[in-house]
């Protein structure tokens, strides 16, 4: 295998020898082959003396050529063997002359491309149009444009991008109106600039049959139309979300923060792309309760694109300090310390959950994991998001209270905006900030913390106050005995919040399995297979599966064929294959519906049925 980089075990790139400053795309998007087409412009810059080759991260992309941008002469290339993980090596040898030059290759991608999902019109809502989205994070944008696809550099990047009339296209970028193609009037040219430097998993594309609603003075919803109101109503908070966030981090710096609603097969909750966060239609629960996930990629306006991880074993910076910033965001909002405490017993309950069941107190359960040689799809998890929030958390509570450590993450994002930095630059700036707090923080076990297996080594004490109702009901179900269910009403949910019902769901999950009796009483009482929550259906389901409640497989594969986020899908898949009578089932499903999933979610969800 060609030698990786150095500085980032995911990537072949050697920024420190010669370095991309910017990008400028200039594509068209090819519906019939499933392929972008076109070209890239990079403006390069030689780091060090003698150094003769530029070398690009690429996976599946075919090269036609490659020249000097501005004279035209052809440069040399080789691209080497590709890896299941990495892709392959692209060297290009650079012109003599000087210490810049800008190298133009033109390219194709592949259909297969690992970052974009091309959609028949019958998979969207409108069933009218084809669709396209991407997702880049981890390291899939090097199977959609030849780049240095590391987080350690940051580039700005403009795009021209060529669509048929009737496709709306979006990146994340500014955008400027699109204008009428020279030469063939059923296309339009999308035209984008992002003047902030960012990461190559930031770049991000999307062209549909899509419309959009203002929903703030810098925001719109955009979706596709039978969705767009829906949107519109459900994620109506945003500019506030906006201006918490704003008072705690300072001044938005990327102009425009608009929603994507893709469709179903979206793998992520939500992606945090600069200007155009995208999110899952699950989210549209009809109620707001779960706009949070809002909140939490508007935080990473902040913490992920101004203050980035250096590599992917740091990416608990990105996540931890992001899960920190939405629950002080949800605190403000709702006015409730508890709130937040409650959201952060929550999460440390799926943590636990995580790496004691689905990750085995194995290396992936670590903050800082050592990914030599791996996917950083294959050790994404709930850890550095929920392990890196409970040491931020901790040290909250050593080094003076909210008040104070709001001021340290203020001067963080300062300190170190459009930087790529790693744990050791993240916990050197601690110390200078807390200078007469060194002997506190020297009592945190730092090797514990990073590099330790398995729970955080110290569990803050959380006010419990909203979790009390949620274990109280847990326990009456728990403890009743199969002719003492009268006990129960349908008003029992009815004083609890949605996030409260989920907890009481989640609560039960851990106690030993139900009999099938008190499953069907819940359903007959709460109608729980009538919910459009999906954080409240993914627990309910979970609970059934547990039960062997058969009747429940209708509903769980109705649920995983309906949308393809991964938080929902992989448990539920994991689970019926441990129930031996309903593993065909589940593996005859996936089988048939596995040509409509998202790339990343099919792959993963192959590995928890053991088929690959």
């Amino acid at each position: 295998m060609a030698a990786l980089s150095p500085e980032d075990p995911c990537s072949y790139s050697r920024p420190d020898e010669c370095k991309v400053n910017s990008l400028d795309l200039n594509l068209e998007v090819d519906f019939d082959s499933k392929k972008l087409c076109g070209y890239v412009d990079l403006s390069v810059e030689r780091m060090k003396d003698g150094v003769q080759n530029l070398i690009l991260d690429t996976r599946d992309i075919d090269i036609q050529k490659i020249t000097d941008a501005d004279n035209c002469q052809e440069l040399k290339f080789s691209l080497g063997e590709k890896n299941t993980n990495f892709g392959s090596k692209l060297e290009v040898q650079l012109p003599l002359s000087s210490t810049k030059s800008k190298v133009r290759v033109h390219y194709e991608t592949s259909p297969q491309s690992t970052a974009l999902q091309w959609l028949r019109p019958e998979q969207t809502a409108g069933k009218r149009h084809p669709y396209l989205f991407s997702q880049c994070q981890a390291i899939h944008a090097r199977s959609m444009v030849p780049c240095q696809d590391t987080p350690g550099i940051k580039v700005p990047y403009t795009a021209k991008v060529t669509a048929p009339r009737d496709i709306t296209v979006l990146m994340s970028a500014v955008r400027s109106e699109p204008e009428a193609h020279p030469t063939d009037s059923s296309k339009l040219v999308h035209q984008f600039n992002q003047k902030v430097p960012i990461p190559t998993y930031l770049i991000a594309i999307v062209g549909g049959d899509i419309e959009s609603r203002k929903i703030g003075p810098r925001s719109n919803v955009w979706t596709e139309k039978e969705m767009v109101e829906a949107a519109a109503f459900e994620f109506s908070e945003t500019e506030k979300m906006l201006q918490t966030a704003e008072a705690l981090m300072g001044p938005y710096i990327w102009g425009q923060y608009d929603l994507l609603v893709l469709p179903p097969s979206f793998p992520y909750g939500g992606m945090e792309n600069p200007c155009l966060t995208f999110v899952t239609p699950t989210l549209l629960a009809g109620d707001k309760s779960l706009a949070d996930v809002v909140a939490h990629e508007i935080s990473h306006s902040w913490t992920g694109n101004l203050v980035t991880n250096r590599n992917w074993e740091h990416f608990w910076l990105n996540e931890g300090h992001t899960m920190f910033v939405e629950r002080k965001i949800t605190k403000t909002l709702h006015n409730s310390e508890a709130l937040r405490q409650f959201q952060a017993i929550r999460g440390l309950n799926e943590l636990k959950e995580e790496i004691e069941v689905v990750l085995k107190n194995g290396p992936y359960t670590r903050l800082i994991p050592d990914l030599k040689g791996v996917d950083p799809d294959d050790a994404f998890s709930i850890v550095p998001y929920e392990k890196g929030f409970t040491l931020l958390f901790y040290l909250e509570t050593l080094l003076g209270g909210p008040e104070v450590f709001e001021k340290f993450l203020r001067a963080y994002i300062e300190k170190f905006k459009q930087q790529s930095i790693d744990s050791d630059q993240w916990k050197d700036f601690l110390y200078s900030y807390f200078p007469d707090k060194k002997d506190v923080l020297d009592t945190v076990e730092w090797d514990k913390w990073f590099f330790a297996q398995g729970m955080p080594p110290i569990i803050p004490k959380y006010d419990d106050s909203l979790a009390v109702p949620c274990k109280q009901l847990c326990q009456r179900w728990s403890s009743a005995g199969d002719n003492e269910l009268g006990q129960f009403d349908p008003n029992d949910l009815t004083s609890l919040t949605s996030v409260q019902v989920v907890e009481f769901l989640a609560l039960l999950l851990e106690e030993p399995q139900l009999p099938v009796i008190k499953v069907q009483k819940m359903n007959e009482l709460y109608k729980l297979n009538a919910v459009k929550n999906s954080e409240v259906r993914l627990r309910w389901l979970r609970l059934c599966i547990k039960a062997q409640w058969k009747d429940a497989i209708p509903h769980v594969l109705d649920f995983v064929n309906e949308q393809g986020r991964m938080k929902f899908v992989r448990p539920l898949y994991r689970d019926l294959y441990g129930w031996e009578e309903a593993r065909p089932t589940a593996i005859q499903n996936f089988q048939t519906h596995r040509g409509e999933m998202h790339n990343t979610t099919a792959t993963m969800v192959a590995k928890d049925l053991k088929l690959t």
